[in-house]
């Protein structure tokens, strides 16, 4: 649910302050009086090819960024594409040292995956968070995927990367069945005690990937290549709202209808369920994937 949406809850009320109505809609007080300023056409335009690109290449760095940027003929410096990137969520990942189990910090776990059998449906969930380019803006998209069968366990849409949204798509995954581990990035949103206080409330053990690692959350980064090819970048979505309905339709045929090669030409709720998945109409009908 939108942060606008939640503002609209906040009403002069005298049995209830702003602040504390604030509280229960999830938002800050100081947003309440906050008026965003519409981003630039070069901003979006710089944001979308970023997006694109990282996509693509996630590999690549601010450096990189900004000198394709000006070959595009936009005169970026480093400092802006390096904001850019930490307003869409967007971190270079590469080969490195397993960083996740230094000392630790507050809100990092060390990654619980390397070398783990995942041997079924709810035994280890991935969540993520990634950048949904609009026609004059953007929104953010996290999900809630089961690795082992790539089945889509829950998603929210946002139009901020606040927490809420997150916490969102968290309660309604928990609200069934259960993982016994969760893993993510080292990102603000899943290093936070309310995410983390929810999942080991659960009994869910928190797995974190190493800083910079890219093979660590390769699951859902698959995942993302696939939204965006298949239904994101093809529609050119307008607004949040036919946003929205785009990822709804889509998401449901990911799940439903989306045969995998890697799950035997099923498709991720046959596997995560445990029923067949094949009809004969539905092996003719060419909807197959790798991924």
């Amino acid at each position: 649910m939108g942060t606008a949406t939640r503002r609209s809850w906040v009403v002069d009320d005298p049995a209830l302050s702003l602040t504390a109505q604030a509280a229960l809609a999830g938002i800050s007080r100081s947003s309440l009086y906050y008026e965003p300023v519409p981003p630039t056409p070069d901003e979006i335009a710089i944001k979308h090819l970023i997006d694109e690109w990282y996509t693509a290449m996630p590999f690549l760095g601010s450096r990189k960024f900004t000198e394709m940027l000006r070959k595009r003929g936009y005169p970026v410096n480093r400092k802006r594409i390096q904001r850019y990137l930490q307003e869409m969520g967007l971190v270079p990942i590469y080969p490195g040292p397993n960083l996740s189990r230094r000392d630790a910090k507050a809100g990092i776990h060390p990654y619980l995956l390397r070398e783990l059998a995942i041997t079924g449906p709810n035994h280890v969930w991935g969540i993520d968070i990634t950048y949904i380019r609009l026609t004059e803006g953007w929104c953010y998209l996290v999900a809630v995927l089961d690795l082992f069968s790539r089945y889509v366990v829950s998603w929210e849409l946002d139009d901020t990367l606040e927490l809420p949204f997150v916490l969102s798509a968290v309660e309604r995954a928990l609200s069934g069945p259960v993982p016994q581990i969760w893993n993510s990035d080292q990102g603000s949103h899943f290093t936070s005690p309310h995410y983390q206080q929810r999942l080991t409330g659960a009994g869910v053990q928190i797995s974190m990937d190493g800083k910079g690692r890219a093979l660590d959350n390769i699951f859902v980064e698959r995942l993302w290549r696939t939204v965006k090819y298949e239904e994101v970048y093809l529609k050119g979505y307008a607004d949040p709202r036919e946003a929205r309905q785009g990822l709804t339709a889509y998401l449901g045929f990911y799940n439903e209808r989306r045969l995998h090669q890697a799950l035997g030409y099923r498709t991720p709720a046959a596997v995560y369920y445990g029923t067949e998945a094949l009809t004969e109409m539905g092996a003719r009908s060419g909807l197959l994937s790798t991924t």
